[in-house]
């Protein structure tokens, strides 16, 4: 889906990113390197790697969890936001794209806070909760397979603090959730899943129109 946020004109685009943007080189690097492999566009955006990073260091974030590495911009963002002792619990299931990420963490020094689990997400997120760590991560950040949303939210919901935050991306899919005319699977399941949210009286909420829409779910 879209790497930027959706309905701003170019040039606002541009300068958004000129000034407040402070890449770091190698997450440059790394989005550079995406930029020509297939599913590139799942990368998210740098000014979004950016909130996420400053999301995490406002809530003091020090164990985290991903849902859906990609090559592994979100990630590198979070770690190098994250303090000496902070850990990232990192799902996914591709051994390809990850290992670009994977040569990203070692570059920027971060990879002793990544701890890769190549399995379904599910199954890791279960496992988890099964070793007792309900409750003792502070931030989760989902942007994997759309139909799987609901148990990955319910997991990462589960496996926060109280004041801590689960991000999800995509929640505006390219401005389809909004438009009835688009009715294909993952957009009427991103649809169904923003409903759950709203209701959801387990969180405080903001979808914010950053990257393909992020959804902010603060854990009360």
């Amino acid at each position: 889906m879209s790497d930027r946020t959706i309905n701003l004109t170019d040039t606002v685009y541009r300068y958004i990113l000129e000034h407040s943007v402070r890449e770091h080189p190698v997450l440059k690097e790394l989005r550079e390197a995406t930029k020509g492999i297939p599913h590139a566009g799942m990368q998210i955006s740098p000014e979004q790697g950016q909130l996420m990073a400053l999301l995490v260091k406002t809530i003091g974030a020090r164990r985290t969890i991903e849902v859906g590495v990609f090559t592994g911009y979100s990630s590198l963002s979070v770690a190098l936001a994250l303090p000496p002792e902070g850990r990232i619990v990192a799902c996914d299931v591709s051994a390809e794209w990850t290992a670009i990420a994977k040569r990203h963490w070692e570059k920027a020094g971060v990879a002793a806070k990544v701890d890769l689990r190549l399995a379904p997400a599910l199954g890791t997120l279960d496992a988890l909760l099964a070793a007792g760590e309900a409750g003792r991560y502070d931030f989760a950040f989902i942007d994997a397979d759309k139909g799987n949303y609901p148990g990955y939210y319910e997991r990462c919901l589960a496996l926060v603090r109280a004041g801590g935050l689960v991000a999800i991306d995509n929640t505006l899919w390219n401005g389809w959730v909004a438009d009835a005319a688009h009715q294909e699977d993952d957009t009427r399941a991103i649809r169904a899943f923003n409903d759950a949210l709203l209701a959801d009286r387990r969180i405080d909420l903001s979808l914010v129109p950053i990257g393909d829409g992020m959804t902010l779910a603060l854990k009360r």
